[in-house]
């Protein structure tokens, strides 16, 4: 007889950190020349450089790279390479340990085009040292910064210490008491800016988001009232509409979510991701991702790519509640004619950065009964993607053989042993149980439910939770039934 009639749980990834040692003891140096600010990339000359070897390893700028990482925006094409990566936040004091901060990239007039977080720690010899992970996307690098030496304080009268340091507006004293370092005005009431506050060397300024403007004191934002001003914020055709207006894309781009920038059409699967760019947006360039070995393939009117997850240098991040999949697409000349007739090239170079997001939490139902084609269970990621999960009910407490052919006919005292299983693995995350709970009925929504596992604990004292090989959760529960109830 079947006793058990429905389970619901409740799963998410949880992140896995591996123990370190004192960074301030085991780091590696960046002293690469060209990291430094003052370093102007020239195209027609050099290669951008690209930190795409970083491992998420410590790090610590030293000789001509600088002494830290520049706090305020560096524009493009500077520090060796295309897209210079700077800190958006102050650096700590030793007091305060290790922190995290937001790294912006600066592209296409962007200070902040892309963002990823980094940790910092102020070290006791007056330096810093930075957790530095591999950029989602080419070329992108690490900046470091020369720091002002500040001057000794001028005495005009009676002085208690004379050699006390002062630094100049806009920098604050550093940790080793010498060093004069740029202050983050926007960290102190968003640099009295309504909206992006963007801090700049020795000052700062302020910005809106899509489809607003700086009013007249710089410092306020106002909704942009028709085309006719900055083309509405509309990223390529801004049409009036009746009292309002509306942007349009070119055929074959779409509107995101804000409704104003056009974007290629993204397709985020459970283990891939789709691409399909218009002909007349490649305009004769060959399209490559972050691994130029994964092209694109031409069908007349698009240029399709399709890669795997964890293929093709597709980078995985948690940020949040979300899991990020990120990777660029490059359009670069093609080395001869192709056989489509592409002579010609109408740009001289193409970048698009691709991301799907993830949601880290799921749930899922499954019924009492025996997985009997091992079918996974899709797992739907509101709008966003999915991530396939298995659930399966096992013979015995090895869990090496599931049910497959027969159902299983249990009564009170056996133990049920049942396994679910990600069809996707992402290095560095694992499967948490946060919730399991059954229904005397089939349907999950019951009002009366038996917890086995809330919030993460175990309700009942007799469940048993492992994890099967490295990351998979396995369960042993006591076959129970529902006292009837008599009114």
């Amino acid at each position: 007889m079947l006793l058990l009639l429905a389970f619901c749980f409740y799963l998410r990834f949880i992140q896995v950190t591996p123990l370190a040692l004192d960074p301030c003891s085991a780091y590696i140096s960046l002293n690469e020349p060209w990291r430094n600010t003052d370093h102007l990339f020239n195209e027609s000359q050099d290669k951008p450089m690209c930190d795409n070897h970083l491992n998420g390893e410590w790090y610590r700028f030293t000789g001509m790279a600088g002494d830290a990482m520049p706090t305020f925006c560096i524009p493009e094409n500077h520090c060796g390479t295309h897209a210079p990566i700077w800190l958006n936040g102050s650096h700590p004091s030793e007091s305060e340990g290790i922190v995290q901060r937001q790294a912006c990239a600066s592209f296409s007039n962007n200070c902040c085009q892309w963002s990823t977080t980094v940790d910092i720690k102020a070290c006791p010899g007056g330096y810093y040292v930075y957790r530095l992970t591999k950029p989602d996307v080419c070329f992108h690098v690490y900046c470091g910064h020369f720091y002002d030496i500040c001057d000794l304080m001028e005495c005009g009268g009676t002085c208690l210490d004379t050699g006390d340091c002062v630094c100049s507006s806009g920098t604050v004293l550093g940790p080793d008491g010498q060093t004069c370092l740029d202050e983050n005005e926007c960290e102190l009431d968003n640099g009295g800016c309504s909206e992006i506050c963007i801090n700049l060397k020795n000052s700062h300024r302020c910005d809106c988001g899509k489809g607003r403007v700086l009013g007249k004191d710089r410092k306020s934002c106002e909704d942009i009232q028709g085309c006719q001003n900055s083309n509405g914020g509309c990223s390529h055709t801004c049409a009036p509409l009746g009292d309002s207006y509306q942007c349009l894309c070119p055929r074959g781009l779409v509107l995101s979510e804000d409704n104003r920038t056009c974007q290629v059409p993204v397709l985020c699967k459970p283990s891939s991701i789709e691409v399909a760019v218009p002909k007349d947006l490649v305009g004769g360039l060959e399209l490559s991702l972050t691994n130029s070995s994964c092209k694109g393939v031409s069908n007349g009117t698009h240029v399709n790519i399709n890669f795997n997850l964890k293929t093709c240098g597709t980078v995985m991040n948690v940020v949040s509640d979300k899991i990020i999949a990120t990777n660029l697409i490059t359009g670069m000349p093609k080395q001869t004619p192709g056989s489509n007739g592409d002579i010609i090239i109408r740009t001289s170079k193409l970048l698009i950065p691709i991301t799907c997001e993830f949601p880290r939490l799921y749930t899922i139902t499954e019924g009492y009964v025996a997985n009997l084609k091992n079918t996974p269970l899709e797992i739907m990621g509101r709008n966003r993607g999915t991530f396939p999960f298995t659930l399966e009910i096992f013979k015995d407490k090895d869990f090496d053989e599931p049910y497959r052919e027969t159902l299983p006919v249990l009564k009170l005292r056996d133990s049920l042993y049942f396994g679910i299983e990600p069809m996707m693995r992402v290095n560095g995350l694992e499967t948490l149980v946060e919730s399991c709970f059954a229904t005397p009925t089939s349907k999950n929504d019951e009002i009366l439910k038996y917890y086995l596992i809330k919030d993460g604990c175990v309700s009942d004292d007799s469940v048993n939770i492992n994890f099967k090989g490295s990351s998979s959760p396995t369960l042993q529960v006591p076959v129970f039934q529902f006292c009837r109830q008599t009114t």
